[in-house]
């Protein structure tokens, strides 16, 4: 094959992982679009249900002071009226007032749940669902630092495989060179050895032989050069694939990981309590208007069934189904050997040997610490991930003794203030959340460089 043709050969084999390469980095640029258009989606639905239950308070709180203004108008009515005081002192009611009387004590009964209505969206409802944006934009913030270093690895990796594989071609190309010299130099060896054969010596001229003894010594000490320097290159080339194909199988095995793993983590730390928290969001809604209107059943039963049917994992497997040509796994990198060069059984040169198997053992000990450690963080991680669980999924939601018409306006309050957001308890719970989420987070963020090591 000529130097032209092995030059373009080459090139082909390096624009193929070029092009391989550039591939994975711009699905890594897409990934985090992908994630952040899911961020500012959320996002945005957050604030819209906001918007929706801030104007809802409003309309509730006008609706309550209305019926109260209504009930109390025709109460001072019946209240200034001739036959009231004659009930009064009489203790008895005509059928009729007596159900114009349950009317009005509705009416205040509605007004009074209204209001109760009114404060569970400003004071639980709105301030959760701000909470839950909050919690979007710092867990993004966090998951996407994660990613950087994720991806940062990644790339390394790559590059590192890059720059292997362009040393191994290098190399491989030098001896190539180095043997077709040590070729040429055997057949002047062979050619002057033949010619010497042939030749009869008696007729040879006596001052003929030292000049003919300095060509051939001259052949062979070039021969020798060609043969040290062949040897040489052998050696650079032998290490130099080796060195290859184990970076090879490590970056296959980092980039599998990455793709059937770490994006699943990632994308599990974006969403994490954004579905229970949203859950739990809604349960108040719907606890309070159940409450309220037990004949709005039917349609809340409706809106029931999708809140139990907020589930993370599906979504998350949705999102990558949508996007499949993103978070599909790319082709696997395959071994291209350089002009035919084989990887075979024969047993490597000595040093080559002595060369992997300290690398073997140096690697066996180094991936018994990495999984023992990786043991220890991972029930750690667990312990701490089940903690958050309990933190996110307590059952808080429940409004109903805010309904209890038996009580005082006065107790009721005291109740809703106890039972739904006190500040004292949301601060305590918000403390105790974000101390969890920093520790869980400076786990992660420090077991993730060893996964690439």
């Amino acid at each position: 094959m000529s130097s032209q043709t092995r030059v373009k050969k080459d090139k082909e084999i390096i624009g193929e992982y070029e092009t391989q390469v550039k591939e994975i980095r711009n699905q890594l640029v897409e990934q985090f679009k992908c994630l952040e258009q899911q961020s500012e989606s959320r996002i945005q639905l957050l604030q819209d249900l906001q918007d929706f239950f801030r104007r809802k308070a409003e309309i509730q709180l006008e609706y309550s002071r209305s019926l109260e203004k209504l009930a109390e108008r025709f109460s001072n009515k019946i209240r200034s009226s001739r036959e009231h005081h004659q009930f009064k002192k009489d203790q008895h009611l005509l059928s009729s007032v007596n159900c114009w009387y349950l009317v009005l004590n509705q009416t205040r009964r509605e007004s009074r749940d209204h209001a109760t209505l009114n404060d569970i969206y400003t004071n639980n409802v709105i301030v959760r669902l701000a909470q839950i944006s909050e919690d979007v934009i710092r867990l993004f913030k966090k998951s996407k630092d994660i990613g950087i270093q994720m991806h940062e690895e990644l790339v390394k990796v790559t590059n590192e495989l890059y720059t292997v594989m362009k040393t191994y071609h290098m190399y491989h190309t030098e001896s190539i060179s180095a043997e077709s010299k040590l070729k040429d130099a055997e057949k002047q060896e062979e050619k002057q050895f033949s010619k010497s054969a042939d030749l009869n010596v008696h007729l040879l001229r006596h001052e003929d032989r030292p000049q003919r003894r300095s060509s051939v010594r001259k052949i062979e000490k070039m021969k020798e050069k060609r043969q040290a320097k062949y040897s040489e290159n052998k050696l650079k080339c032998t290490k130099a694939r080796n060195d290859y194909l184990l970076n090879l199988a490590a970056t296959n095995a980092v980039v599998a990981k990455y793709y059937i793993h770490d994006v699943s983590d990632m994308i599990d730390c974006c969403d994490l309590g954004y579905h229970a928290s949203l859950a739990r969001t809604f349960r108040t809604y719907l606890s309070a208007e159940y409450n309220l209107e037990t004949s709005r059943h039917e349609g809340l039963d409706i809106m029931e069934n999708a809140v139990d049917n907020l589930d993370s994992r599906s979504d998350k497997h949705k999102i990558m189904d949508m996007h499949n040509q993103v978070f599909c796994p790319p082709m696997r990198f395959e071994y291209l050997p350089h002009m035919g060069d084989e990887v075979c059984q024969v047993s490597a040169q000595q040093p080559v040997q002595t060369e992997l198997l300290m690398r073997y053992h140096q690697l066996q000990s180094r991936l018994a610490t990495l999984k023992i450690e990786n043991e220890e963080v991972r029930k750690t991680l667990d312990a701490t991930m089940h903690t958050m669980q309990d933190m996110l999924t307590v059952e808080d939601f429940d409004v109903s003794d805010a309904f209890q018409h038996s009580r005082s306006n006065e107790s009721m309050k005291s109740v809703a203030s106890e039972t739904y957001m006190s500040k004292l308890n949301v601060a305590k719970r918000r403390a105790n959340q974000q101390e969890t989420e920093v520790f869980y987070f400076t786990v992660s963020t420090s077991v993730i460089p060893a996964c690439y090591r």
